[in-house]
């Protein structure tokens, strides 16, 4: 019986839409186990998906390259989807334009703490150099930050790595930070939420609302383009880079 398992999947790895498939049926039996925790943050899906992807891919033996070979499919719908988000944003453009100055600081003094915090955290705890740098852009969006990570001369698949951890445990720990806070205005939560935890945040953030998303997904997009612009910058200027 074994044996004929191995051969059935021997025969559906050598086939690229493996990776989407398996992705797909993932996240939805994840999302399922959400929607019967009533949305608890502890049972985001995004984590619950990357457990069981990572245990079937283990316990295959199957490589990273032939899954994502089928999953990259998943991964070119990122641009869309992130271009897409201008949709609900411009339904909030009034309030956008009452208060853009506010946004546009708290994006940049976030994006600033989140850089400090993880830099200074790796130096305090004596992390490699290497390490240190691939831990700066964690708090943007992967395809932004694993750029910056390659050009700061970081590891960008380290910096993968920690981007997912930051966005899971962000969109995971959001909900009672803020609550505890006292922060009720709902586009102050979405975006505190993108600037924390970038694309995961945001999809969270859309689970409850699209004015709540809508400004996840432009807190997540200014955080991007700062850190961009001038994180490579400021560590030149501080002559770590």
């Amino acid at each position: 019986m074994s044996g004929s398992f191995n051969d059935i999947w021997a025969y559906l790895a050598a086939t690229p839409l493996l990776g989407l498939t398996a992705t797909l049926l993932a996240y939805q039996f994840a999302f399922m186990l959400y929607t019967k925790a009533k949305m608890n943050p502890l049972a985001n899906p995004v984590a619950i998906s990357v457990i069981i992807l990572v245990l079937l891919l283990a316990v295959t033996k199957t490589s990273y390259e032939t899954y994502f070979s089928g999953a990259q499919f998943v991964h070119f719908l990122l641009g869309p989807a992130t271009v897409a988000l201008a949709v609900p944003l411009y339904q909030q453009l009034n309030k956008l334009k009452r208060h853009w100055f506010s946004f546009l600081m708290a994006a940049v003094l976030g994006s600033a703490s989140a850089i400090a915090v993880a830099m200074g955290g790796a130096w305090l705890l004596g992390a490699s150099p290497v390490t240190i740098l691939s831990l700066a852009p964690k708090s943007v969006t992967m395809a932004i930050a694993m750029g910056i990570a390659d050009k700061i001369g970081g590891l960008p698949s380290l910096t993968a790595v920690l981007v997912m951890v930051t966005g899971i445990l962000g969109a995971t720990l959001a909900r009672g930070l803020l609550d505890l806070f006292k922060v009720t205005d709902v586009s102050i939560r979405g975006f505190a939420l993108g600037v924390s935890a970038h694309g995961i945040g945001t999809a969270r953030a859309f689970q409850v609302s699209a004015e709540m998303g809508a400004f996840a997904g432009l807190a997540m997009g200014i955080s991007g383009l700062i850190t961009a612009l001038l994180l490579p910058l400021a560590l030149r200027l501080l002559g770590i880079i």
